[in-house]
C-alpha cells in the first residue's frame, strides 16, 4: 500500500468514527433475518391506531388547520373539538363495521373531556396506548424525574380506568429525551410506537430491558401528511393502498411484515376523508384472513415477545 493510500484509508476511517450515531439498535438487513410466526401463517400483520387527543385552550401545543388566528382561537379549537364530538365515532364505527380492532393512541385527559367517546372504544375492544395526558404536552425539555413521573401518571391514569396499565407508548409530537427510552421501560411500558426503521418488530436497547419498537409508517399519517405536507384524501387512500400491496407482496410466513395506519379522529373523522380511507380499509379488510392479520399493537408484542425463547429467531428480529 502506498503511502497516499494508506493517508486516505487512515482519513475515512478517522471520518467514519466521527459521524454521531445512537446505540439503540444494530444495523440488520431484512434479508438475513427470519421472523416470529403470525397467528395462522399470516404474511402481513395490520393494526389502525386512532389519535384520540385533548388540547390546552390557549397554551401549549397544537395541531392547526389555519395559521395567524389571533386569540382566543376559537377556529383551529372548534376544528379539533369535532374530532372528539363526531369524528371519532364514525371512525370507529367504520372499523367495527369491518372487522378492524381498534387501537386508540390516548391522551388521558379525554378520560374528563370525552368520557361517552372512552366508552365506545372500550366496548369495542380497543387498545389503549399511552399518548401523554395532554397533546400540549411535548417530552422536550423534562428532566428524567419529571419524565419518569409523566409516563407513570399517564400509565397509572389508563390502569384505573381500564383496569390494566397500557403494554404500548406512542409520544405527542413524537418527542423524545436521551431518557425517553430506558424509562418506558422501567415505568412499565413495552413497546413504543413512533419509529419506522424497519417492517418488523425491532428489539430497542435500553439500560433495563429490551424495549419493542413496533413499525409506525410516519407517512401513512394524516397529520404528517395531509395537514403538514398538504396531502389530498385520495392521495393518502392511494398511499395506503399501495403500502399494503406492495408490504403483502414483500412478505413470506418466514418473514412476516406489519403495516401501520395511523389517522385523527378530527382529521380522518372529517366526512370527505373519512370517504375516501374507507376506501383503503376495505381493500385492506378484502384480504383478511390466511394472508392477512388484522390486529393490534399489543398481540405483536406478545407474538414477539414469546419468540425470545427461540434462538434461531431472537438473533435476528
Amino acid at each position: 500500500m502506498t503511502t497516499e493510500s494508506m493517508t486516505e484509508s487512515t482519513t475515512s476511517a478517522s471520518l467514519a468514527r466521527r459521524i454521531p450515531a445512537h446505540d439503540r439498535y444494530p444495523y440488520s438487513p431484512i434479508t438475513t433475518r427470519v421472523g416470529p410466526t403470525w397467528p395462522g401463517g399470516a404474511r402481513l400483520a395490520v393494526y389502525v391506531a386512532v389519535g384520540i387527543e385533548d388540547y390546552h385552550f390557549g397554551d401549549g401545543h397544537t395541531e392547526n388547520l389555519l395559521d395567524g388566528v389571533p386569540t382566543p382561537d376559537l377556529v383551529n379549537t372548534s376544528w379539533r373539538d369535532y374530532g372528539n364530538r363526531v369524528g371519532a365515532f364514525r371512525l370507529l364505527g367504520r372499523l367495527e363495521r369491518l372487522g378492524i380492532p381498534p387501537t386508540v393512541l390516548l391522551n388521558t385527559a379525554v378520560y374528563d373531556s370525552a368520557p361517552d367517546l372512552i366508552a365506545e372504544a372500550r366496548r369495542l375492544g380497543a387498545e389503549f396506548v399511552g399518548h401523554g395526558i395532554s397533546n400540549s404536552d411535548s417530552l422536550v425539555g423534562l428532566d428524567e424525574e419529571s419524565e419518569r413521573a409523566y409516563l407513570s401518571a399517564v400509565s397509572a391514569r389508563i390502569e384505573k380506568e381500564e383496569g390494566a396499565a397500557p403494554l404500548g407508548w406512542s409520544s405527542p409530537w413524537l418527542s423524545h429525551t436521551d431518557n425517553t427510552l430506558d424509562l418506558l421501560g422501567e415505568t412499565g411500558y413495552g413497546y413504543l410506537l413512533d419509529l419506522r426503521m424497519d417492517d418488523q418488530p425491532t428489539w430497542l436497547t435500553t439500560r433495563s430491558q429490551p424495549l419493542l419498537s413496533v413499525p409506525y409508517a410516519l407517512e401513512l399519517n394524516d397529520s404528517t401528511s395531509m395537514i403538514g405536507r398538504h396531502v389530498g384524501a385520495a392521495e393518502f387512500a392511494d398511499m395506503i393502498i399501495d403500502e399494503f400491496d406492495e408490504l403483502l407482496l414483500a412478505a413470506t410466513p418466514e418473514r412476516p411484515l406489519v403495516l401501520s395506519i395511523v389517522v385523527h379522529s378530527f382529521i380522518s373523522g372529517a366526512p370527505f376523508r373519512l370517504r375516501q380511507l374507507t376506501r383503503a380499509l376495505e381493500h385492506i379488510a378484502a384480504r383478511a384472513g390466511d394472508d392477512v392479520w388484522l390486529t393490534q399493537p399489543r398481540d405483536i408484542h406478545a407474538v414477539v415477545h414469546a419468540a425470545l425463547t427461540t434462538p434461531e429467531v431472537t438473533r435476528h428480529v
